[in-house]
């Protein structure tokens, strides 16, 4: 009879301390559009410095995304599955399909707070998120205009690679440097306003896929042996250094007469490597790992009901060959 009391008694203590660690054990999850990016890396960075520094708040910075960031319908199940998850208390989405992942969102009506990160919905579906924590996207593309416009006052022949064609972050970007270029708002594509016009076959997307895009450029250089401008308004081509050294090497005589240009966007380390070689003449940079770190916060102030602008902007790091050891925001 004693050895049956002492078994429930052990039974219903492991229930107690067993509910007590799921309730401490609430999970803050970030969902990106690929593991493969790495960008991406840089916001786990954030997310895990998160952890370490709040080992005892009850919550967990969780990361995650599919393998590939060609999968877009991997990210939208994976936000699935978190939304049934009762540990989650509230997600952060880079959405690489905004479309795909607002028709979830509506369907689902989630009753945990949704936010975004690094990439937004479109304007119009903005309501289905509490807030956007990132970029000023139209601002990057804004950036990457002017400061083609500095090296080529008279414009030229210009090449726009871009991601996933449902991308939000990256349309912005692209809207940014066109209306920049152009001196007016609403260009769809530039046909000779102040003096720029996009080639044929351009704009070129690469699915967020490195090999792709290094390929794209490639091609692109060998078609266009007199092209003005190429920009990156992602910096995918650049995450492979030794494949984007190969393609600019068949034109770093161009590239070091400032005959053809090279902005794009981002500023890991092997990029800065590549401005500092004279592979790109300006990188535009965002602060993944700031994303990353801030995001837990500002799901737990979602949690309590505290108030929380509707976007929140991370700020930009702007490089070039002359200021690269200096330009990144410590």
């Amino acid at each position: 009879m004693k050895r049956i009391k002492i078994g429930l008694l052990a039974a219903a203590l492991v229930g107690f301390l067993g509910g007590t660690a799921l309730a401490q054990e609430k999970t803050l999850a970030i969902v990106v559009k690929g593991l493969d990016n790495p960008f991406f890396e840089q916001i786990n960075l954030g997310c895990q410095k998160w952890n370490n520094e709040n080992a005892n708040s009850g919550y967990k910075c969780f990361y995650t995304g599919p393998a590939s960031s060609a999968d877009e319908t991997g990210e939208v199940q994976i936000v699935d599955d978190l939304l049934t998850r009762p540990d989650v208390a509230a997600i952060a989405i880079s959405p690489s399909n905004a479309p795909l992942m607002a028709k979830l969102l509506r369907e689902k009506a989630p009753s945990i707070p949704v936010m975004t990160i690094d990439a937004d919905l479109s304007q119009d579906d903005a309501s289905l998120r509490k807030t956007y924590l990132g970029t000023d996207n139209y601002l990057m593309g804004v950036k990457f205009a002017e400061y083609l416009q500095e090296l080529k006052p008279d414009g030229g022949s210009i090449c726009l690679q871009l991601g996933n064609v449902a991308a939000d972050n990256i349309n912005a970007r692209a809207a940014g440097t066109r209306d920049t270029l152009a001196g007016e708002k609403g260009i769809e594509r530039l046909t000779g306003q102040n003096g720029w016009t996009e080639i044929e076959g351009c704009p070129v997307f690469t699915n967020d896929q490195v090999d792709l895009a290094n390929q794209q450029m490639a091609d692109t250089f060998t078609a266009n042996p007199d092209l003005d401008a190429f920009v990156l308004e992602g910096g995918w081509a650049q995450f492979a250094p030794q494949a984007y050294a190969q393609v600019t090497d068949q034109v770093m005589d161009k590239l070091e007469a400032k005959e053809l240009i090279i902005v794009a966007g981002d500023t890991l380390p092997p990029q800065i490597e590549a401005l500092k070689a004279g592979r790109s003449h300006v990188q535009v940079g965002q602060r993944p790992f700031e994303m990353g770190y801030r995001a837990p916060s500002v799901m737990l102030d979602l949690i309590e009901g505290k108030a929380v602008e509707s976007v929140i902007y991370t700020g930009l790091d702007e490089c070039t060959q002359e200021n690269v050891d200096i330009c990144i925001a410590q």
